[in-house]
Protein backbone atom coordinates (compact mmCIF):
# COMPACT_ATOMS: atom_id res chain seq x y z
CA UNK A 1 0.00 0.00 0.00
CA UNK A 2 0.89 3.59 -0.68
CA UNK A 3 2.56 5.72 2.03
CA UNK A 4 -0.36 7.42 4.48
CA UNK A 5 0.22 11.41 4.34
CA UNK A 6 0.86 11.91 8.54
CA UNK A 7 -0.99 14.12 11.03
CA UNK A 8 1.62 16.64 10.84
CA UNK A 9 1.37 16.65 6.95
CA UNK A 10 -2.31 17.26 6.86
CA UNK A 11 -1.36 20.15 9.11
CA UNK A 12 0.66 21.97 6.37
CA UNK A 13 -2.40 21.73 3.69
CA UNK A 14 -4.89 22.83 6.05
CA UNK A 15 -2.71 25.86 7.29
CA UNK A 16 -2.10 26.75 4.01
CA UNK A 17 -4.25 29.73 2.07
CA UNK A 18 -4.03 31.93 -0.80
CA UNK A 19 -2.16 34.42 1.83
CA UNK A 20 0.49 32.17 3.11
CA UNK A 21 1.70 29.58 0.49
CA UNK A 22 3.17 26.82 2.72
CA UNK A 23 6.51 25.85 0.62
CA UNK A 24 10.07 26.59 1.30
CA UNK A 25 12.53 27.70 -1.16
CA UNK A 26 16.34 28.57 -2.18
CA UNK A 27 18.02 30.91 -4.53
CA UNK A 28 20.95 29.47 -5.31
CA UNK A 29 23.26 31.96 -7.37
CA UNK A 30 26.12 30.08 -9.41
CA UNK A 31 28.87 31.28 -11.96
CA UNK A 32 29.31 28.89 -15.54
CA UNK A 33 31.71 26.21 -15.50
CA UNK A 34 34.96 26.82 -16.17
CA UNK A 35 36.32 23.47 -18.37
CA UNK A 36 36.10 24.21 -21.68
CA UNK A 37 33.46 25.05 -23.55
CA UNK A 38 30.63 24.41 -21.95
CA UNK A 39 27.95 26.02 -20.21
CA UNK A 40 25.08 25.59 -18.33
CA UNK A 41 21.78 25.62 -19.74
CA UNK A 42 17.89 24.80 -19.43
CA UNK A 43 19.00 21.29 -20.98
CA UNK A 44 21.96 20.98 -17.98
CA UNK A 45 19.56 21.24 -15.12
CA UNK A 46 16.66 18.63 -16.69
CA UNK A 47 19.13 16.50 -17.60
CA UNK A 48 20.48 17.07 -13.34
CA UNK A 49 17.12 16.82 -11.71
CA UNK A 50 16.39 13.50 -14.33
CA UNK A 51 20.11 11.69 -12.89
CA UNK A 52 19.06 12.23 -9.09
CA UNK A 53 15.73 12.52 -8.76
CA UNK A 54 15.73 9.05 -8.29
CA UNK A 55 17.17 10.01 -4.52
CA UNK A 56 13.91 11.64 -3.65
CA UNK A 57 11.03 9.05 -4.82
CA UNK A 58 8.19 11.39 -3.52
CA UNK A 59 9.19 14.43 -5.81
CA UNK A 60 7.24 11.92 -8.43
CA UNK A 61 4.33 11.29 -6.16
CA UNK A 62 1.06 13.21 -5.78
CA UNK A 63 -1.57 13.14 -3.05
CA UNK A 64 -4.59 11.29 -3.38
CA UNK A 65 -7.32 11.69 -1.52
CA UNK A 66 -9.44 8.64 0.47
CA UNK A 67 -13.06 8.31 -0.93
CA UNK A 68 -15.21 9.88 1.55
CA UNK A 69 -12.05 11.56 3.10
CA UNK A 70 -12.48 9.89 6.37
CA UNK A 71 -8.72 9.05 6.81
CA UNK A 72 -5.84 10.74 5.62
CA UNK A 73 -4.67 11.11 1.93
CA UNK A 74 -2.04 8.81 0.18
CA UNK A 75 1.18 9.60 -2.01
CA UNK A 76 0.93 7.52 -5.02
CA UNK A 77 2.99 7.89 -8.25
CA UNK A 78 2.14 10.72 -11.03
CA UNK A 79 1.28 8.57 -14.14
CA UNK A 80 1.87 11.42 -15.74
CA UNK A 81 4.87 12.68 -14.27
CA UNK A 82 6.40 15.63 -16.44
CA UNK A 83 9.48 17.06 -15.47
CA UNK A 84 9.62 19.99 -17.87
CA UNK A 85 6.20 21.12 -16.10
CA UNK A 86 8.45 21.19 -12.77
CA UNK A 87 11.98 22.15 -13.75
CA UNK A 88 10.86 25.80 -15.38
CA UNK A 89 13.22 28.27 -17.54
CA UNK A 90 13.29 32.03 -17.47
CA UNK A 91 15.40 35.00 -17.59
CA UNK A 92 16.15 38.70 -16.96
CA UNK A 93 16.93 41.40 -19.60
CA UNK A 94 20.48 41.16 -19.77
CA UNK A 95 22.31 42.49 -17.23
CA UNK A 96 20.25 41.18 -15.05
CA UNK A 97 20.50 42.79 -11.82
CA UNK A 98 20.30 41.15 -8.12
CA UNK A 99 17.06 43.47 -7.54
CA UNK A 100 15.76 42.01 -10.72
CA UNK A 101 16.22 38.51 -9.46
CA UNK A 102 14.56 39.27 -6.16
CA UNK A 103 11.45 40.66 -8.07
CA UNK A 104 11.22 37.73 -9.69
CA UNK A 105 11.60 35.34 -6.59
CA UNK A 106 9.06 37.38 -4.87
CA UNK A 107 6.65 36.67 -7.35
CA UNK A 108 7.57 32.80 -7.86
CA UNK A 109 7.67 32.61 -3.86
CA UNK A 110 3.63 34.25 -4.19
CA UNK A 111 2.09 31.34 -6.28
CA UNK A 112 0.45 28.63 -4.76
CA UNK A 113 1.88 24.63 -5.54
CA UNK A 114 -0.30 22.68 -7.93
CA UNK A 115 -1.77 20.08 -5.63
CA UNK A 116 -3.07 18.13 -8.54
CA UNK A 117 0.95 17.31 -9.14
CA UNK A 118 3.78 16.67 -7.04
CA UNK A 119 4.27 19.78 -5.00
CA UNK A 120 7.66 20.77 -6.36
CA UNK A 121 8.87 23.38 -8.77
CA UNK A 122 12.70 24.21 -10.17
CA UNK A 123 13.23 27.73 -12.08
CA UNK A 124 16.55 28.67 -13.96
CA UNK A 125 17.24 31.93 -14.26
CA UNK A 126 19.30 33.28 -16.86
CA UNK A 127 20.98 36.42 -17.80
CA UNK A 128 22.52 37.68 -14.56
CA UNK A 129 25.65 40.41 -14.47
CA UNK A 130 28.34 38.68 -15.07
CA UNK A 131 27.26 35.35 -17.03
CA UNK A 132 26.08 33.88 -13.66
CA UNK A 133 22.37 32.23 -13.40
CA UNK A 134 20.79 32.01 -10.48
CA UNK A 135 18.27 28.53 -9.49
CA UNK A 136 15.30 28.88 -7.47
CA UNK A 137 13.56 25.78 -6.09
CA UNK A 138 10.33 25.58 -3.89
CA UNK A 139 9.06 22.55 -2.18
CA UNK A 140 6.03 22.29 0.18
CA UNK A 141 6.12 21.87 3.87
CA UNK A 142 4.37 18.43 3.39
CA UNK A 143 6.68 16.92 1.07
CA UNK A 144 10.02 16.75 3.27
CA UNK A 145 9.83 15.53 6.71
CA UNK A 146 13.74 14.44 7.00
CA UNK A 147 12.72 10.75 7.36
CA UNK A 148 11.41 9.21 3.91
CA UNK A 149 12.10 12.70 1.89
CA UNK A 150 14.64 15.17 1.71
CA UNK A 151 14.78 18.30 -0.30
CA UNK A 152 15.88 17.66 -3.98
CA UNK A 153 18.23 20.69 -3.25
CA UNK A 154 20.21 18.65 -1.00
CA UNK A 155 21.06 15.73 -3.99
CA UNK A 156 21.74 17.77 -7.07
CA UNK A 157 24.87 19.64 -5.72
CA UNK A 158 28.47 18.13 -5.46
CA UNK A 159 31.43 18.67 -3.46
CA UNK A 160 33.62 18.63 -6.58
CA UNK A 161 33.47 20.33 -10.11
CA UNK A 162 33.00 16.79 -11.26
CA UNK A 163 29.88 15.14 -10.75
CA UNK A 164 29.17 12.43 -9.15
CA UNK A 165 28.20 9.07 -11.08
CA UNK A 166 24.37 8.17 -10.86
CA UNK A 167 22.48 4.71 -11.05
CA UNK A 168 20.44 4.29 -13.92
CA UNK A 169 17.01 5.40 -13.35
CA UNK A 170 14.15 2.76 -14.31
CA UNK A 171 12.11 3.83 -12.39
CA UNK A 172 8.29 3.32 -14.32
CA UNK A 173 5.00 5.00 -11.86
CA UNK A 174 2.75 2.25 -10.45
CA UNK A 175 -0.70 2.43 -11.06
CA UNK A 176 -3.01 4.60 -8.40
CA UNK A 177 -4.82 2.46 -6.24
CA UNK A 178 -8.44 1.99 -6.62
CA UNK A 179 -11.41 3.19 -4.54
CA UNK A 180 -11.43 -0.15 -3.18
CA UNK A 181 -7.97 -0.71 -2.30
CA UNK A 182 -7.66 2.29 -0.97
CA UNK A 183 -10.56 1.78 1.53
CA UNK A 184 -8.54 -1.79 2.15
CA UNK A 185 -5.82 0.27 3.20
CA UNK A 186 -7.33 2.44 5.51
CA UNK A 187 -8.96 -0.78 7.39
CA UNK A 188 -5.55 -2.68 7.69
CA UNK A 189 -3.98 1.11 9.04
CA UNK A 190 -6.87 1.15 11.68
CA UNK A 191 -5.92 -2.71 12.62
CA UNK A 192 -1.97 -2.16 12.38
CA UNK A 193 -2.04 1.27 14.14
CA UNK A 194 -5.37 2.55 15.82
CA UNK A 195 -4.09 5.18 17.77
CA UNK A 196 -2.57 6.65 14.53
CA UNK A 197 -5.28 6.03 12.78
CA UNK A 198 -7.69 8.25 14.76
CA UNK A 199 -5.12 10.82 15.06
CA UNK A 200 -5.74 11.12 11.20
CA UNK A 201 -9.41 11.11 10.72
CA UNK A 202 -9.62 13.57 13.59
CA UNK A 203 -7.03 15.73 11.23
CA UNK A 204 -9.02 14.90 8.19
CA UNK A 205 -12.24 15.40 9.68
CA UNK A 206 -10.86 18.94 11.38
CA UNK A 207 -9.72 20.00 8.08
CA UNK A 208 -13.79 19.30 6.78
CA UNK A 209 -15.37 21.13 9.10
CA UNK A 210 -13.28 23.54 11.21
CA UNK A 211 -14.44 22.16 14.44
CA UNK A 212 -12.16 21.74 17.39
CA UNK A 213 -12.56 20.61 20.78
CA UNK A 214 -13.94 23.16 23.39
CA UNK A 215 -10.17 23.40 25.22
CA UNK A 216 -9.14 24.52 21.88
CA UNK A 217 -11.45 26.87 21.41
CA UNK A 218 -11.40 28.30 24.99
CA UNK A 219 -7.38 28.50 23.90
CA UNK A 220 -7.31 30.01 20.60
CA UNK A 221 -9.43 32.74 22.13
CA UNK A 222 -7.05 33.82 24.91
CA UNK A 223 -4.41 33.17 22.75
CA UNK A 224 -6.03 36.10 20.02
CA UNK A 225 -7.09 38.23 22.76
CA UNK A 226 -3.30 38.75 24.61
CA UNK A 227 -2.01 38.51 20.52
CA UNK A 228 -4.17 41.49 19.58
CA UNK A 229 -2.70 43.13 22.41
CA UNK A 230 0.99 42.45 21.43
CA UNK A 231 0.42 42.97 17.83
CA UNK A 232 -0.75 46.60 19.06
CA UNK A 233 2.45 47.30 19.90
CA UNK A 234 4.49 45.82 16.82
CA UNK A 235 4.32 46.07 13.44
CA UNK A 236 5.26 42.56 12.59
CA UNK A 237 2.21 41.64 13.15
CA UNK A 238 0.00 42.31 9.81
CA UNK A 239 -2.76 40.79 7.87
CA UNK A 240 -0.81 38.81 5.85
CA UNK A 241 -1.53 39.35 2.05
CA UNK A 242 -0.78 37.12 -1.04
CA UNK A 243 2.27 38.76 -2.24
CA UNK A 244 5.33 38.73 -1.16
CA UNK A 245 9.01 40.60 -0.86
CA UNK A 246 12.31 39.31 -0.80
CA UNK A 247 15.72 40.73 -0.46
CA UNK A 248 19.11 39.30 0.84
CA UNK A 249 22.37 40.00 2.94
CA UNK A 250 25.86 38.60 2.24
CA UNK A 251 27.92 39.12 5.27
CA UNK A 252 31.27 37.79 6.19
CA UNK A 253 31.59 34.38 8.74
CA UNK A 254 34.98 35.50 9.73
CA UNK A 255 33.14 38.19 11.56
CA UNK A 256 30.63 36.45 13.55
CA UNK A 257 33.90 34.31 14.57
CA UNK A 258 36.00 37.90 15.89
CA UNK A 259 32.35 38.80 17.73
CA UNK A 260 32.34 34.78 19.52
CA UNK A 261 35.68 35.19 20.44
CA UNK A 262 35.53 38.64 21.58
CA UNK A 263 32.28 38.07 23.90
CA UNK A 264 31.59 34.63 24.33
CA UNK A 265 28.41 32.46 23.16
CA UNK A 266 27.95 30.97 19.68
CA UNK A 267 27.72 31.77 16.06
CA UNK A 268 24.15 31.47 16.24
CA UNK A 269 23.96 33.88 19.20
CA UNK A 270 25.65 36.29 17.25
CA UNK A 271 23.40 36.11 14.37
CA UNK A 272 20.43 36.35 16.86
CA UNK A 273 22.25 39.58 18.10
CA UNK A 274 22.21 40.59 15.13
CA UNK A 275 18.79 40.23 14.23
CA UNK A 276 17.79 41.78 17.56
CA UNK A 277 20.29 45.15 16.60
CA UNK A 278 18.21 45.27 13.31
CA UNK A 279 15.05 45.03 14.87
CA UNK A 280 15.93 48.07 17.24
CA UNK A 281 17.13 49.95 14.16
CA UNK A 282 14.10 49.24 11.78
CA UNK A 283 11.60 50.08 14.52
CA UNK A 284 12.94 53.75 15.71
CA UNK A 285 13.30 54.44 11.68
CA UNK A 286 9.40 53.17 12.18
CA UNK A 287 8.68 55.53 15.09
CA UNK A 288 8.26 52.70 17.05
CA UNK A 289 8.74 52.66 20.63
CA UNK A 290 11.72 50.90 21.91
CA UNK A 291 11.71 51.13 25.60
CA UNK A 292 14.07 49.08 28.08
CA UNK A 293 11.45 46.04 28.20
CA UNK A 294 10.78 45.72 24.16
CA UNK A 295 11.44 42.47 22.84
CA UNK A 296 10.89 40.75 19.82
CA UNK A 297 9.62 36.63 20.52
CA UNK A 298 11.07 34.78 17.73
CA UNK A 299 10.59 30.88 16.83
CA UNK A 300 14.35 29.56 16.65
CA UNK A 301 14.22 26.19 15.69
CA UNK A 302 16.91 24.14 16.93
CA UNK A 303 18.57 20.42 16.18
CA UNK A 304 19.01 18.17 18.59
CA UNK A 305 20.12 14.41 18.96
CA UNK A 306 18.41 11.22 19.97
CA UNK A 307 19.76 10.29 23.26
CA UNK A 308 20.65 7.33 22.30
CA UNK A 309 22.32 8.42 19.69
CA UNK A 310 25.87 10.39 19.87
CA UNK A 311 25.81 12.33 16.64
CA UNK A 312 23.13 12.62 14.06
CA UNK A 313 23.03 10.17 11.46
CA UNK A 314 19.21 11.56 10.02
CA UNK A 315 17.14 14.51 10.17
CA UNK A 316 13.76 13.34 10.46
CA UNK A 317 13.16 14.57 14.02
CA UNK A 318 16.39 16.30 14.75
CA UNK A 319 14.45 19.56 15.08
CA UNK A 320 12.52 21.24 17.77
CA UNK A 321 10.92 24.28 18.58
CA UNK A 322 12.78 27.39 21.14
CA UNK A 323 11.42 30.41 21.69
CA UNK A 324 14.14 33.44 22.27
CA UNK A 325 13.40 37.06 23.18
CA UNK A 326 15.37 39.44 21.39
CA UNK A 327 16.12 42.23 23.27
CA UNK A 328 15.51 44.90 21.24
CA UNK A 329 15.26 47.82 23.98
CA UNK A 330 18.70 46.71 25.08
CA UNK A 331 20.90 49.97 23.98
CA UNK A 332 24.11 47.82 24.13
CA UNK A 333 24.73 45.33 21.50
CA UNK A 334 27.40 43.41 23.37
CA UNK A 335 24.69 42.95 26.21
CA UNK A 336 21.94 42.04 23.95
CA UNK A 337 24.37 39.34 23.09
CA UNK A 338 25.08 38.74 26.56
CA UNK A 339 21.12 38.07 27.18
CA UNK A 340 20.84 36.15 23.93
CA UNK A 341 23.15 33.94 24.67
CA UNK A 342 22.07 33.09 28.97
CA UNK A 343 19.07 32.33 26.52
CA UNK A 344 20.16 29.89 24.34
CA UNK A 345 22.31 28.48 27.03
CA UNK A 346 19.84 26.36 28.65
CA UNK A 347 19.37 24.31 25.45
CA UNK A 348 23.27 23.74 25.12
CA UNK A 349 22.52 22.62 29.09
CA UNK A 350 20.44 19.67 28.38
CA UNK A 351 22.77 17.65 26.82
CA UNK A 352 21.23 17.39 23.35
CA UNK A 353 22.11 19.96 21.10
CA UNK A 354 24.15 19.50 18.26
CA UNK A 355 26.87 21.57 17.09
CA UNK A 356 27.30 23.20 14.17
CA UNK A 357 30.30 21.10 12.96
CA UNK A 358 28.11 17.48 13.32
CA UNK A 359 25.41 19.14 11.42
CA UNK A 360 27.71 20.30 8.56
CA UNK A 361 28.86 16.56 8.48
CA UNK A 362 25.62 15.22 7.59
CA UNK A 363 25.72 14.04 4.11
CA UNK A 364 25.23 16.11 1.28
CA UNK A 365 24.04 19.88 1.32
CA UNK A 366 21.79 19.56 4.82
CA UNK A 367 20.75 23.44 4.81
CA UNK A 368 18.07 23.02 1.97
CA UNK A 369 16.30 20.19 4.45
CA UNK A 370 17.27 21.53 7.81
CA UNK A 371 16.04 24.37 6.54
CA UNK A 372 12.76 22.72 5.48
CA UNK A 373 11.96 20.71 8.67
CA UNK A 374 12.57 24.23 10.69
CA UNK A 375 9.80 25.91 8.98
CA UNK A 376 7.97 22.62 10.08
CA UNK A 377 8.33 22.77 13.12
CA UNK A 378 7.62 26.73 13.57
CA UNK A 379 4.60 26.20 11.00
CA UNK A 380 3.11 24.26 13.73
CA UNK A 381 4.36 25.31 17.47
CA UNK A 382 4.06 29.35 16.51
CA UNK A 383 1.83 31.45 18.82
CA UNK A 384 0.07 34.54 18.11
CA UNK A 385 2.09 36.03 20.46
CA UNK A 386 4.99 35.26 18.60
CA UNK A 387 6.39 37.59 15.81
CA UNK A 388 8.99 36.37 13.37
CA UNK A 389 10.31 32.69 12.59
CA UNK A 390 14.49 32.73 12.34
CA UNK A 391 16.08 29.96 10.95
CA UNK A 392 19.53 29.36 11.07
CA UNK A 393 21.62 26.68 9.38
CA UNK A 394 25.31 26.36 8.78
CA UNK A 395 26.51 24.49 5.84
CA UNK A 396 30.01 23.70 4.27
CA UNK A 397 32.73 25.85 4.36
CA UNK A 398 33.68 24.70 0.67
CA UNK A 399 32.63 25.47 -2.39
CA UNK A 400 29.88 23.07 -4.05
CA UNK A 401 29.00 22.38 -7.95
CA UNK A 402 25.96 21.55 -10.08
CA UNK A 403 27.10 20.48 -13.06
CA UNK A 404 30.46 22.09 -12.89
CA UNK A 405 28.99 25.48 -11.98
CA UNK A 406 30.12 26.60 -8.60
CA UNK A 407 27.66 27.85 -6.02
CA UNK A 408 28.43 31.34 -5.25
CA UNK A 409 25.62 32.16 -2.72
CA UNK A 410 22.46 30.22 -1.28
CA UNK A 411 19.39 32.45 0.37
CA UNK A 412 17.04 30.30 2.25
CA UNK A 413 13.30 31.34 1.74
CA UNK A 414 11.43 30.80 4.80
CA UNK A 415 7.52 31.06 4.45
CA UNK A 416 5.11 33.53 6.43
CA UNK A 417 3.21 32.16 9.29
CA UNK A 418 -0.50 33.45 9.81
CA UNK A 419 -0.05 37.07 10.29
CA UNK A 420 2.91 38.09 10.47
CA UNK A 421 4.65 39.96 8.29
CA UNK A 422 8.47 38.82 8.30
CA UNK A 423 10.35 35.44 8.40
CA UNK A 424 14.37 35.11 8.04
CA UNK A 425 16.60 32.58 7.09
CA UNK A 426 20.61 32.27 7.46
CA UNK A 427 22.73 30.07 5.62
CA UNK A 428 26.48 29.74 6.17
CA UNK A 429 28.48 28.38 3.22
CA UNK A 430 31.83 28.57 2.07
CA UNK A 431 33.01 31.84 4.27
CA UNK A 432 29.88 33.58 3.63
CA UNK A 433 26.63 34.45 6.19
CA UNK A 434 23.65 34.83 3.56
CA UNK A 435 20.50 36.27 4.88
CA UNK A 436 16.80 35.50 3.29
CA UNK A 437 14.31 38.14 4.18
CA UNK A 438 10.50 36.90 3.06
CA UNK A 439 8.18 39.92 3.72
CA UNK A 440 4.55 40.72 3.17
CA UNK A 441 4.91 43.17 0.40
CA UNK A 442 2.22 45.56 1.47
CA UNK A 443 3.09 45.04 4.89
CA UNK A 444 6.72 45.94 4.75
CA UNK A 445 7.54 47.94 1.85
CA UNK A 446 10.51 49.31 3.61
CA UNK A 447 12.31 45.78 3.78
CA UNK A 448 15.40 47.16 1.93
CA UNK A 449 15.68 49.19 4.85
CA UNK A 450 15.41 46.37 7.52
CA UNK A 451 18.20 44.82 5.19
CA UNK A 452 20.40 47.84 5.77
CA UNK A 453 20.03 47.43 9.65
CA UNK A 454 21.28 43.89 9.74
CA UNK A 455 24.50 45.35 8.48
CA UNK A 456 24.91 47.92 10.55
CA UNK A 457 23.83 46.12 13.23
CA UNK A 458 26.93 43.55 12.62
CA UNK A 459 29.42 46.72 11.84
CA UNK A 460 28.25 47.29 15.54
CA UNK A 461 29.08 44.39 17.25
CA UNK A 462 32.40 44.22 15.11
CA UNK A 463 33.16 47.85 16.37
CA UNK A 464 32.92 46.24 20.32
CA UNK A 465 35.54 44.24 19.39
CA UNK A 466 39.26 44.47 20.13
CA UNK A 467 39.91 43.59 16.34
CA UNK A 468 37.68 45.75 14.88
CA UNK A 469 39.96 48.69 16.47
CA UNK A 470 42.89 47.79 14.01
CA UNK A 471 41.29 47.36 11.16
CA UNK A 472 38.15 47.63 9.18
CA UNK A 473 35.53 44.67 8.34
CA UNK A 474 36.25 43.25 5.08
CA UNK A 475 34.09 44.90 2.29
CA UNK A 476 33.34 47.83 4.85
CA UNK A 477 34.76 51.06 5.55
CA UNK A 478 36.37 51.55 8.82
CA UNK A 479 34.36 53.88 11.15
CA UNK A 480 35.75 56.67 12.60
CA UNK A 481 35.20 58.81 15.83
CA UNK A 482 34.65 62.59 14.88
CA UNK A 483 37.69 63.68 16.26
CA UNK A 484 39.93 60.91 13.97
CA UNK A 485 37.72 62.49 11.33
CA UNK A 486 39.30 66.13 12.30
CA UNK A 487 42.93 64.86 12.62
CA UNK A 488 42.54 63.32 9.26
CA UNK A 489 41.09 66.88 7.69
CA UNK A 490 44.30 68.53 9.38
CA UNK A 491 46.74 66.57 7.80
CA UNK A 492 45.15 66.47 4.30
CA UNK A 493 45.19 63.57 1.51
Amino acid sequence: MPDRLTALDLTFLKAESPATPMHVGTVDIFEPPVHGDEGFDYENLVALIRDRIAFVPRYRQRVQQVPGRFAGPVWVDDEEFDITFHVRRSALPRPGTHAQLLELVARIMSRRLDRARPLWEMYLVEGLQGDRFAIIAKSHQALVDGNSTVDIGQVVLDATAQPNETPTDTWQPQHPPSALELLAGVFADATRNPSAFLELARAEMTSLTGSSSVREVIGDVVGSLVAQRHAQESSLHVKTSGQRRFTTVQTDLEDYRTIRAAHGGTVNDVVLAVVAGAFRAWMMTRGEGVGPTRSVRAVVPVSIRDDEDEEPTSLGSRVIASSVNLPVGENSPVMRLHQISYQTKVHKDTGRAVSARSLVGIAGFAPTTLHALAARVATTTVRPIDDVVITNVPGPQFPLYAQGARMLASYPVVPLMPGQGLSVGVTSYDGKVYYGLNADRTAMPDLAVFAQCLTDALDELLETTRGSRNRAPRGRKKLRSPQKNAQAKKAGP
